[in-house]
């Protein structure tokens, strides 16, 4: 499993010598931009659209001309997510849609950018919120044409907060099984433990909320760890050095 280490500083990305996660929304209209060391990879900031407008602000055609700017211009990036829609019930409030109608915009958004830009590399995103949701998506991005076990890497979305659950592990190897590279979005620790060995990747951004507590820095001496790019090392290092949870048969628990 490759991991990214979520971080809402983009300046990070010539800094940082380990692969990084970093939203759409931190580097959007800058004028200058970082060039990157590592491998990257960029989240779309869907949650935070949905959650404060309701929907996508920005277009789809000017999501790709920026991305097409950050291909170019910062180097390096290896995926970034599409414009999808969570499935979370609180958001789906926010947007007045069902789980099919976020669905199929999800899948549509997909399809949409890859025409425009195919050059560019979008990855698809599976949504929904039982196993059942997530089996239609699979299937309407099967009767668009995309085969998702031939993807470089399918993200699973709409399971960063109840990630640690039996559900989201059920999910995770159903379709590990047949054959897509899962990215999960937002892992936690608990998650790596618990199914990590069914993900080609992960990335996760805990370091920060963790780093609140910890008050003073103690390597740079400001209020507190959560923007400490000290801090956020070692705490990778930390998660990635735990244990996966195997079950008696060899797969994660």
């Amino acid at each position: 499993m490759k991991f990214y280490l979520g971080t809402h500083r983009p300046y990070w990305l010539d800094k940082v010598n380990v692969p990084l996660m970093v939203s759409r929304r931190t580097l959007a209209g800058r004028k200058t931009l970082p060039k990157a060391i590592q491998p990257w990879v960029l989240d779309s900031g869907g949650f935070t659209e949905l959650n404060l407008f309701g929907g996508w602000s920005v277009p789809a055609a000017v999501y790709a001309a920026e991305l097409r700017r950050l291909h170019d211009e910062v180097g390096q990036l290896e995926w970034a997510a599409g414009q999808d829609w969570m499935c979370e019930p609180w958001i789906l409030t926010k947007t007045g849609k069902t789980v099919d109608e976020h669905i199929a915009l999800t899948v549509g958004n997909y399809i949409d950018l890859k025409t425009w830009a195919p050059e560019l590399p979008f990855i698809p995103t599976l949504q929904g919120w039982s196993l059942a949701d997530y089996l239609r998506c699979f299937d309407a991005y099967e009767d668009a044409g995309v085969n998702l076990a031939d993807q470089p890497t399918v993200g699973l979305g709409s399971v960063c907060r109840r990630q640690n659950t039996d559900e989201i592990g059920t999910i995770v190897r159903t379709f590990a099984r047949r054959g897509l590279k899962l990215h999960g979005f937002g892992c936690k620790a608990g998650a790596i433990r618990r199914y990590g060995e069914h993900l080609h990747s992960a990335d996760s951004m805990a370091w920060s909320f963790n780093g609140r507590k910890v008050r003073p820095c103690p390597m740079t001496g400001v209020s507190s760890c959560n923007n400490c790019v000290h801090f956020a090392l070692d705490w990778r290092e930390r998660l990635l050095s735990q244990p996966i949870q195997l079950s008696l048969d060899g797969v994660a628990a």
